[in-house]
Order: C-alpha cells, then sequence, then structure tokens
C-alpha cells in the first residue's frame, strides 16, 4: 500500500484475504500530519472488510504531556485534518486511533502494542531511539519541534521549506523585509524563541515558493523547548505577517492547515494573538476531558 495522493484510502481489493494490517508509523505529534489520517482510513476500511487493525505504538517525539493549539472545527475533517483536535494533541498514534475509533463509532478491531520504557513527558531524545527522517522535510527534532506551528505557512506565498534549508524553522519571500520582521517578532517576546534576521535562496523543486530567487525573512532560534507554545508560535508568524504586509501575504491559505475559521478571521481583524490563544483554553480543556480516556501511558 501507498499513500499516494491519488489513492490515499485502501480498498477491499487491497484488503482481500488478510487477518490483519500492522500499522508502524513514526507520527510527529501534530494533527496535520498524515499519517493520522492514514490510520484513521485503515480503520474505516478494515471495518467495512472485517480485518483487524494492530497498531505498534511509537513515542510522540515531542512529548505527550503539551496539548496546544487551537481545535480544528467539527465537520471541516479532510486528509490534513482527521478528527477535531487541535494543532498538538499531546497523544500517541496509538491513543488517536482508539479515539477516532470510538468518538467516530467506526468499530473497527483494533489493537495497540504498547510501549514499555517511554513516559508521557519524554521527548524523542529522551528515548535513546536513532532519529530517522519520517519526510524528507523534517530531519531534526528541533524541526519537528517548530512544525506544529510554522508549518501554517506552508501553502501560502511564503518558503518554509525546501532540500537546502532548515524546513519549518526558516521562512522568507521577496516580499518580506526581514530586518523588520525579526524586529516586530522579537518585540512580541514569544516564551521560548528569538528570531534572526536571514536571507537566502532556495533551492529544490518548483513547488517550494522562490525557487531561485533571494528572500529575506526570519530564522527561528529555540533557546528552551518546554516553554514553546508552537501553535501559538504558528499564529503570532501569521498575525506579523498579515499586520506588516497585509494582502500580499496570501493568509486565506493559511486555513488549508488552521482549520479553525474563527481563529483565522480573528487575525485578520486585528486581534493580539495572546487574546486569540487564550480563547481557544475553553476546547482545549473540553479536549484535554475527552483525551483522558484514551491515554495508554
Amino acid at each position: 500500500y501507498g499513500p499516494k495522493d491519488s489513492d490515499k484510502r485502501p480498498s477491499a481489493a487491497q484488503l482481500a484475504g488478510l487477518d490483519a494490517v500492522v500499522i508502524d508509523l513514526q507520527d510527529v505529534g501534530v494533527r496535520y500530519w498524515t499519517f493520522q489520517t492514514l490510520t484513521k482510513y485503515f480503520l474505516l476500511a478494515a471495518a467495512a472488510n472485517e480485518v483487524e487493525v494492530i497498531i505498534l505504538d511509537r513515542p510522540n517525539p515531542i512529548g505527550g504531556t503539551a496539548v496546544q493549539g487551537p481545535v480544528s472545527t467539527p465537520g471541516r475533517e479532510d486528509y490534513t485534518n482527521p478528527h477535531s483536535e487541535p494543532m498538538r494533541p499531546g497523544m500517541t498514534l496509538g491513543e488517536l486511533a482508539s479515539m477516532f475509533n470510538a468518538e467516530e463509532r467506526i468499530g473497527a478491531r483494533l489493537s495497540v502494542i504498547r510501549m514499555t520504557g517511554w513516559k508521557r513527558g519524554d521527548w524523542f531524545d529522551d528515548s535513546g531511539l536513532l532519529w530517522i527522517n519520517p519526510s524528507p522535510n523534517l530531519r531534526s527534532l528541533i524541526q519537528a519541534t517548530a512544525y506544529g506551528g510554522t508549518a501554517l505557512l506552508e501553502g501560502t506565498n511564503v518558503n518554509i521549506k525546501g532540500p537546502g534549508e532548515a524546513p519549518f524553522l526558516r521562512f522568507g519571500a521577496p516580499w518580506i523585509k526581514g530586518m523588520e520582521l525579526a524586529a516586530y517578532l522579537n518585540r512580541r517576546a514569544i516564551p521560548g524563541v528569538s528570531f534572526l534576521a536571514v536571507a537566502y535562496v532556495p533551492t529544490g523543486e518548483k513547488y517550494y515558493p522562490f525557487v531561485g530567487q533571494r528572500v529575506e525573512g526570519v530564522e527561528i532560534i529555540i533557546h528552551d523547548r518546554t516553554r514553546l507554545d508552537a501553535p501559538a508560535l504558528g499564529v503570532e508568524a501569521v498575525a506579523a505577517l498579515w499586520k506588516l504586509y497585509g494582502p500580499t501575504f496570501q493568509i486565506e491559505k493559511v486555513d488549508r492547515l488552521l482549520r479553525n475559521r474563527l481563529v483565522l478571521e480573528q487575525i485578520k481583524a486585528g486581534m493580539d494573538p495572546r487574546r486569540i490563544a487564550a480563547g481557544w483554553q475553553a476546547d482545549l480543556k473540553r479536549f484535554k476531558a475527552r483525551r483522558a480516556r484514551y491515554l495508554l501511558y
């Protein structure tokens, strides 16, 4: 089975004759990382075809304690939003699968093989395991730490990833003034991070914005990952680009991964990002109550 764009959902023919499907994927702890969606699609297909699903659980690389970010709007499920959950749900893939199976009444025969030795507060570098890139553009734990927020810029007219860059830690565009943006974001005093003005020439394929062009932007320096709220950082970055550059920035495309129109409209209206983040805490509290039923560690 290959998770290709034209064939994301396993078919009955692919499952024919199987007793079980074993899922062994390294999730990255972020809602729009599509391994969650692939797992849900297998649950749906397996339930329809009476095939068991066995998940070999793996660590959440950015820890299983922090639960952060706006909860995606129910009814807006798609390939980057498999379920109504925050950007950083603080769960393992096995726990999420149990949630999907129960809350969406999928009814799959699901077995989760638990890890031994992993604690909820562990980051991936506490595990002693070798980091293997889950994607060509996610090459380190530091990048995964920022990904839970800065990926909101993916798909807009901002360069955020590429083979020659520091994906999800650096972003830029020809219309950004790096010194201006870095100064603005540093004045925001976002916990755990600071910003360095940079200029670079993105490399890679044509689907990376501004390949071969000189761009200015910022690089994110993470000083304390335990203080960083990456989804709030992502909202800060979006709000800064909108405030400084207005409609030059394709802000509507942020909703592709944000999946929360209220938050997007608040950003567009100029609301302070800290006030926006305070507004989603009630939804987070309700999600945490749901989440507690499915925690395995």
